[in-house]
């Protein structure tokens, strides 16, 4: 491989587009096909598959996937500049909000994980009373 290519390979932009060229595809897609899934999803599977079957390797896209990381407080500003623009949310009405995400959340997760454990020992049970 050519000095160059190597270069061009290795480089954070290049790399970056390689992800954002995923998910294109996976756009595209998701276009085509209209199945009822993200796009950005179904590129990232696409990601995924390729590189778990070592079609694709990990140092390709790890420091473009660094930089998309290192910079996502970019992808939040609207978040925070909505947050600047109503500073009610920086007092007691923002903690009560803030109590009632994390309560919920809590509570999803915990409800989730009772769900999920229930199936898997009824489903473990009837495995035991086929044998």
């Amino acid at each position: 491989m050519s000095l160059w290519l190597r270069r061009f390979r290795l480089s954070r932009p290049f790399q970056a587009l390689v992800i954002l060229l995923f998910w294109a595809l996976g756009e595209a897609i998701v276009r085509i096909t209209g199945i009822a899934i993200p796009g950005a999803i179904v590129g990232l599977l696409i990601m995924l598959v390729l590189l778990v079957g070592k079609r694709l390797r990990v140092r390709t896209v790890r420091r473009g996937a660094e930089w998309y990381l290192a910079e996502m407080l970019l992808f939040f500003v609207p978040a925070v500049l909505a947050v600047l623009d109503h500073p009610e949310f920086l007092g007691l009405l923002g903690l009560k909000i803030l109590t009632v995400i994390v309560l919920g959340t809590l509570t999803v997760m915990t409800v989730t994980a009772g769900a999920i454990d229930l199936c898997y020992r009824l489903g473990k049970e009837d495995v035991d009373v086929a044998k």
